[in-house]
């Protein structure tokens, strides 16, 4: 596939390898900036894996991924990552705002204290998401919907440019997922580019106007209308067990 200069994010052959067994296999493609993206397949795709070695969390064994043409190392101010729910010690002892506050530190750096302006900055972030009046509460006492919600304040406060999100909707309810997808989509119509880890067949074409389909191996990846089609989420599906949605 050519590169072009609208591509913010290159990945090329990348290959992701656990004890020796391929996770992900000569992987390419490249996002456009200002898009909302699903990264979609079955389960034991890769889908999470792609996004880790893209940012570095993992080692491949061959490939890379570019932004704005240079390795992450170089751009991670510029780059968010809200991480699955799962992965992370909910009982911690923090508050909703502390938590919040330490999507600064990139920005602060881990020396300087957060100030006055980083803290305004988390509680708009958490008014936005709706979770304003729990700021002071410990993030153990909060249900998935609202840990989820606080994570995505946590991104937001990084005011990065690109945003790789992992399973945002998983175990949240049906408001929670719409307040996150309008919130994903304010941030797509003001220039940022968000790169989400999707399972939801049914919500792709409502959500996302670009979209890599995933099994091991890239199955495509491009606008939604050209590239989510019955043929495509055949090949992407039929070696796994999962019954595709209607």
């Amino acid at each position: 596939m050519k590169k072009e200069e609208n591509y913010i994010i290159n990945v090329e052959d990348m290959t992701v390898a656990y004890h020796v067994k391929p996770v992900l296999w000569d992987v390419d493609f490249h996002v456009p900036e200002g898009v909302l993206m699903a990264v979609v397949g079955p389960n034991g795709a890769g889908k999470s894996t792609l996004i880790k070695a893209m940012l570095g969390l993992l080692k491949p064994v061959s490939g890379t991924a570019l932004f704005w043409g240079k390795p992450y190392q170089t751009q991670r101010k510029r780059i968010g990552y809200v991480p699955q729910r799962g992965s992370v010690d909910w009982d911690f002892p923090t508050t909703v705002l502390d938590v919040v506050c330490m999507g600064r530190y990139g920005a602060a750096g881990w020396i300087k204290r957060i100030g006055k302006a980083e803290k305004k900055m988390a509680l708009e972030a958490l008014d936005k998401v709706g979770m304003l009046e729990f700021k002071n509460r410990q993030i153990s006492q909060l249900s998935g919907g609202q840990q989820q919600r606080v994570f995505l304040a946590r991104a937001l406060v990084q005011d990065a440019e690109i945003y790789f999100m992992d399973e945002p909707f998983q175990g949240v309810d049906a408001r929670t997922e719409k307040a996150v997808i309008d919130i994903l989509k304010a941030l797509r119509d003001t220039g940022k580019t968000v790169v989400v880890v999707h399972h939801d067949l049914q919500t792709v074409p409502e959500y996302f106007d670009w979209v890599t389909l995933l099994n091991t191996q890239l199955i495509a990846s491009g606008p939604t209308a050209e590239v989510f089609t019955e043929e495509n989420l055949k090949k992407t599906y039929r070696t796994s067990g999962e019954a595709i949605k209607e």
